[in-house]
């Protein structure tokens, strides 16, 4: 099965709901068009990196380290990681120019129950509760005008989250480039919004108010520092960088790839940890670490103390900024699932795209009905405690892979080729945090490995058990039809399309998982591609 969702263009077009039935041979097929640019793509990196953390509770690192001028260093030092994993990520998605991100690298390196359970935990929980979370700090926010005396009524923030996401559901189905315009903006306006913090700190500083910024101050510890507590405000700052490798998942549908996906990393990733180190400065200009930790909504009460009757520019900011996370956590996360069916470890349908539009729509509705299924379940924040560490746990598989890939296939076209220090230093850094939090929180992270492993059985019953009942295949054949055909979706063309052009030896050779025997590909190609 997870060979035979390569084939489909070919096996399918003489069967009912097949591509060529619907749009022609003539017009070769339709396909992801390439509509993201660079200046899109860095919306995207950082539209998914900057959330309503930065504006809402950017105190977890404080909080860990113990003094002002060790929670900047650790800011400082966490963007650097994050900048040497992009890096990585920026090889592997040249090297393997597929979308779906790590998904992608680890099933073709490291084979397909690998990639498999990735994908399984990113489909089950990670984007679902993600995306249901975002959803509801922005309700949360526009609501809270309309109740200053109390907390806005729970069935009003999901209902209007529900709102948000169908919403954006819909921008997303219609046009790849709307959806990229809707990103630009938001994530326009939140730098905005972070400028304005920023230039307000400077004002600070220039009219004296730099107390907590002076050496002697700065390093001051109002709790004991300890190797522990600072581990964790490095997992604090790796979690709020969040959202880095996302670009990886749209790699298909990037203008010129080779150029701007490296472009975008090294234009976003350093953006965002100047705007994250500055926020930070100019909020203790404003704030005592005191006042900030006992804040909730950290740049709402830097407004009201500094920006009097404007001060509801910083709740709104949170609204937006919010907003735009959750148009890009939608358009990427789609873009994974697509990238599964394809592969063939979802259902098939999620594997087509819209014969007009060329927007990914199965894979859209199934990622907005997944999390609208989220918002009706209670336990949200409980869920991304217990798979947050399976999260990080494969951004270091990932690029470990990459190691592996070097070893493997060493003559692989690679348009851009790291040192290998890189993910060296990127591993270390990742393995000392990965034990610390099994040391620290072995019960949490034990039952996201659970989680995870769930996915073992299903792996060997939907993908690698090739011969199921019959009445099972047509009962999905039937059902795929019928999806097809009320969303107008087909297989996408993979080889020749105007968009994507034909695919050149090298390139080809790249797309062929990297854990496959030579030998078993004329076998592979030969097999009856399951639904």
């Amino acid at each position: 099965m997870e060979k035979g969702a390569r084939h489909r263009n070919n096996t399918e077009k003489n069967q009912p709901g097949g591509s060529e039935s619907e749009t022609g041979s003539e017009e070769g097929g339709v396909g992801l068009k390439k509509e993201i640019g660079l200046v899109s793509a860095c919306g995207i990196i950082v539209g998914n990196i900057i959330g309503s953390g930065i504006f809402v509770s950017p105190k977890g690192v404080l909080e860990n380290a113990g003094s002002v001028g060790l929670a900047l260093i650790i800011w400082i030092v966490t963007g650097l990681i994050t900048a040497v994993g992009a890096l990585c990520y920026a090889e592997l998605g040249v090297t393997i120019p597929k979308s779906g991100g790590d998904y992608s690298y680890v099933k073709d390196i490291f084979g397909g129950l690998a990639g498999f359970l990735r994908l399984w935990i990113a489909v089950l929980v990670i984007y679902p509760t993600n995306q249901a979370v975002i959803a509801l700090t922005f309700s949360n926010y526009v609501l809270q005008p309309l109740f200053p005396t109390c907390f806005p009524p729970e069935f009003g923030l999901r209902l209007l989250a529900a709102i948000c996401l169908l919403l954006l559901t819909w921008v997303n189905c219609s046009s790849v480039r709307w959806a990229t315009r809707v990103q630009d903006i938001f994530t326009a306006g939140k730098l905005l919004a972070l400028a304005l913090i920023i230039i307000m700190g400077v004002v600070q500083i220039c009219k004296g108010e730099y107390f907590w910024l002076e050496p002697k101050n700065a390093f001051d510890n109002f709790q004991e520092p300890n190797i522990g507590l600072i581990a964790l405000a490095f997992l604090q700052g790796s979690f709020a960088y969040g959202g880095w490798n996302f670009l990886n998942y749209v790699t298909e549908e990037l203008v010129d790839p080779y150029k701007n996906l490296p472009r975008a990393i090294f234009i976003s990733i350093p953006l965002v940890t100047f705007v994250y180190v500055f926020a930070n400065v100019a909020y203790v200009t404003a704030m005592s670490p005191q006042e900030l930790l006992a804040s909730n909504a950290v740049a709402v009460t830097f407004g009201e103390k500094l920006l009097g009757v404007m001060a509801w520019i910083m709740p709104i900011s949170v609204a937006l900024s919010t907003f735009g996370g959750v148009n890009g956590s939608l358009f990427t996360s789609s873009r994974l699932f697509f990238a599964g069916a394809r592969e063939g470890h979802l259902p098939s349908v999620l594997a087509m795209i819209h014969v007009k539009r060329c927007t990914p729509i199965p894979a859209l509705l199934f990622t907005c009905i997944s999390t609208l299924l989220m918002l009706v379940t209670g336990d949200i924040y409980t869920l991304i405690n217990y798979v947050g560490f399976i999260n990080y746990l494969f951004y270091g598989v990932t690029i470990a892979g990459q190691i592996v890939l070097r070893w493997k296939k060493p003559d692989i076209p690679r348009p851009i080729k790291i040192n290998l220090l890189f993910p060296i230093i990127y591993l270390l850094f990742w393995a000392f945090l990965l034990v610390f939090s099994l040391w620290s929180e072995p019960v949490v992270c034990g039952i996201g490995l659970a989680i995870m492993l769930t996915g073992v059985p299903v792996y060997f019953l939907g993908v690698y058990w090739q011969h199921k009942p019959k009445c099972f295949n047509n009962f999905i054949k039937v059902l795929t039809l019928v999806s097809q055909k009320m969303c107008v979706v087909v297989y996408p063309d993979m080889g020749g399309s105007s968009e994507t052009g034909m695919m050149n030896e090298d390139t080809e050779e790249q797309w062929q998982p990297i854990n496959q025997p030579i030998a078993s590909k004329d076998k592979d190609s030969m097999g009856k591609p399951q639904p």
